[in-house]
């Protein structure tokens, strides 16, 4: 029996009576799952796109410590690792994998509270986190560049007009400990706070037979946030976010024999050091709009190194020994200011509209440690961008809607490191949509849409690079979607198949030149060497079965492939299935209330095998996981018994091809990154 593909197989059969956001209610209510990252909030039964919403509750069901834990619970999403926590995201198989020397723009954008983490979204810590909202496709038109395959939204709850607070304490295997206060109530009349903070450390699962040690790969993780909301009168309202994220984590993941033990005497480290803050004012006073003032900053030292040959001095008479390390400091301030139509302004009557100009600057500066080099790498670069957009919501008849929406944005690039490479180059790239939603007369929504998204173009750093190849220009992609969306009186479905187009996909690409010599170089690069098909079907749904039993499930499918593309090893590779692209991704979960006080609850995800790179054709395995916990809950204390991947299954997370060891002669052979093994734990939970 194929348990791969019989627990998906389950998944799709259940979808239809189940859902991944199903309300702990009672049977004739229907929960009101609100999006916060569209331009309006709306729910998201009448929110014409495809997207998950992960509420409290169902992060506290996996016992998430991290945004990277909890990402099986949604169609189509999947990360890279590579490093301590997950920093890229892939959605619908697009989104970058890593990043070393090369300045790069993500494809997958990750926000929280309006402060932009794309690219160092690991510090996405889901204690005291309300919900997280997983955008799918291009979101060009609010988002622009950084959206080309979909979004994160993780939102934090806002302070509270009464004091409450909570104190979280968890305990688990490998050494792992976390406590976790929240406080929120009012300062003075019309200023309430929020304030969350929690320190999370772990010895990690590796086990370092040369030094000995058990914590080479270790987590040491400081989150803390904190809101003020000031309501100045009955027309204004500011609101103010404050973050520090502390992550002094170990990175010792790679293996020679391929396992959680590791021979590194130099073990490596993955750290974020992150100061951010955020202010929004909001605004009614005004009879034909209303006003959304937002700033936000983000700065972040990261450090990032490993020991690159994976083994201490004395390992092999062949034996080499260096690291590679990578600091970066990373600086990233946005300005949004907008108008939304009120009552007063719509157009014809029937069309509501929104518009805004939005304006960001990015600083990198990054100083490169590495072995082999005769003297330090350093580069910067400061990226500007200006962007406007507007988008009109027409209600053509009662049950017709009709959105459009268009974003222009200006980016002007400025690069240049130690190697005397200098390059400014600058771009204009368009995005928009049009949606038609239909409500049927029992408040079902079909709809159909078509959106474009872009990410912007960059520069390669190789000095031996001719110009010509030197720079590479944005990336489009179109995205076909039709969805439908339904409640029933206990359950509800949503569903939407899409087709996407990618065209002048940046990927990396090689060219052989001949030196006067007569000699060849083989020259690696990234360029827009490729075009792309993405398609698939995305499925959730939930079933309250009883006053006991509810399930929930989610399926997703994705069919991708690469077209005209000849990689970086000079093969062609065209019609091949893009990398950290899975076929099908799968969650069943079952939740029991088994008495007022106690439930349970087990889930199950699948995840198909996949490519870990365009440049070698070693695949991941085919996975599913098992997680389960038994909670208790009595007056204002809960008690949660949990465990993740319980069956202790052997999973890859991050894939090479290359030779690194001395005492097989350096064969080339596949190296990978293993995921979390069987973790499990107990978390107290007491809100007053």
């Amino acid at each position: 029996m194929n348990t791969n593909k019989s627990t998906l197989s389950i998944a799709i059969a259940l979808a239809m009576l189940s859902h991944s956001t199903l309300a702990n209610t009672e049977q004739d209510e229907i929960e009101v799952i609100t999006v916060t990252s569209d331009f309006r909030e709306s729910s998201l039964q009448a929110t014409p796109v495809s997207a998950t919403v992960l509420s409290a509750d169902e992060i506290s069901s996996v016992s998430a410590q991290n945004l990277e834990e909890v990402i099986s619970l949604a169609p189509n999403l999947n990360f890279s690792a590579g490093s301590q926590r997950a920093r890229y995201y892939q959605i619908r198989g697009i989104g970058e994998r890593s990043q070393f020397q090369e300045p790069i723009n993500p494809s997958v954008g990750v926000i929280i509270d309006d402060v932009d983490f794309t690219g160092i979204g690991s510090v996405s810590s889901m204690f005291d986190v309300e919900q997280v909202e997983v955008l799918r496709g291009p979101q060009g038109t609010q988002f622009g560049a950084n959206a080309l395959g979909g979004l994160i939204n993780i939102k934090t709850p806002d302070a509270s007009e009464q004091f409450e607070g909570r104190v979280k304490l968890t305990a688990g295997n490998y050494d792992s400990y976390g406590a976790g206060l929240m406080l929120s109530g009012p300062i003075a009349e019309q200023v309430n706070y929020r304030l969350a903070v929690e320190q999370y450390q772990s010895d990690g699962f590796i086990e370092n037979d040369y030094l000995n040690q058990d914590d080479t790969n270790n987590r040491d993780e400081l989150s803390a946030r904190a809101k003020v909301q000031w309501s100045v009168n009955d027309e204004v309202t500011v609101d103010f976010g404050a973050f520090i994220f502390d992550f002094d984590n170990g990175y010792d993941a790679f293996s020679l024999d391929n396992n959680r033990t590791t021979l590194s005497d130099q073990p490596g480290v993955d750290k974020q050091d992150t100061r951010a803050f955020t202010v929004k004012l909001n605004s009614t006073a005004y009879h034909y709009a209303e006003l959304d003032l937002i700033f936000s900053h983000a700065d972040s030292e990261l450090t990032y190194g490993y020991d690159e040959d994976w083994a201490y001095v004395g390992i092999h008479p062949w034996e080499y020994s260096s690291t590679d390390y990578y600091f970066r400091d990373k600086k990233v301030s946005t300005a949004e200011y907008r108008l939304t139509s009120t009552q007063a302004s719509k157009l014809y009557g029937n069309t509501v509209w929104v518009a805004g100009v939005y304006a960001k600057t990015e600083e990198e500066d990054l100083t490169r440690q590495y072995t082999y080099l005769d003297s330090n790498f350093s580069s910067s670069f400061e990226a500007d961008t200006l962007a406007g957009y507007v988008q009109f919501d027409s209600q053509l008849t009662d049950a017709l809607m009709l959105t459009t929406g268009l974003r222009i944005e200006r980016r002007d690039f400025d690069y240049d490191n130690s190697d005397g490479y200098q390059a400014k180059p600058d771009e204009n790239m368009v995005g928009g949509k049009v949606v038609l939603a239909y409500t049927l007369a029992n408040q079902d929504l079909v709809y159909g849409s078509v959106n474009r998204g872009y990410k912007a173009g960059g520069v390669n750093t190789d000095g031996t690079l001719p110009e010509t190849l030197r720079e590479f220009e944005s990336e489009t992609v179109w995205n076909f979607e039709l969805g439908y969306k339904a409640n029933f009186d206990d359950g509800f479905i949503r569903a939407a198949a899409f087709y996407m187009n990618r065209d002048d996909m940046q990927v990396k690409s090689s060219q052989e030149l001949k030196r006067p010599d007569g000699s060849s170089e083989f020259l690696i690069y990234l360029g827009n060497a490729a075009q792309g098909s993405n398609y698939g079907l995305e499925l959730e749904s939930g079933w309250q079965l009883n006053d006991m039993f509810s399930l929930n499930a989610s399926v997703g499918y994705l069919d991708s492939e690469l077209d005209d593309y000849i990689n970086q090893d000079g093969v062609d590779i065209s019609g091949r299935e893009q990398a950290h692209a899975p076929k099908y991704t799968a969650y069943l979960g079952l939740n029991v209330d088994i008495s007022d006080a106690l439930s349970a609850s087990i889930g199950i995800s699948a995840k198909d095998e996949f490519y870990f790179s365009d440049s070698h054709d070693e695949k991941s395995d085919a996975e599913v996981l098992l997680n389960a916990s038994v909670t208790y809950s009595a007056d204002n204390w809960t008690i949660t018994a949990w465990g993740r991947n319980l069956t202790d299954e052997e999973y890859k997370t991050r894939g090479f091809y290359f030779g690194n060891d001395p005492r097989d002669g350096y064969q080339g052979k596949q190296y990978y990154q293993l995921g979390e093994p069987a973790v499990f734990g107990l978390t107290v939970d007491y809100h007053f």
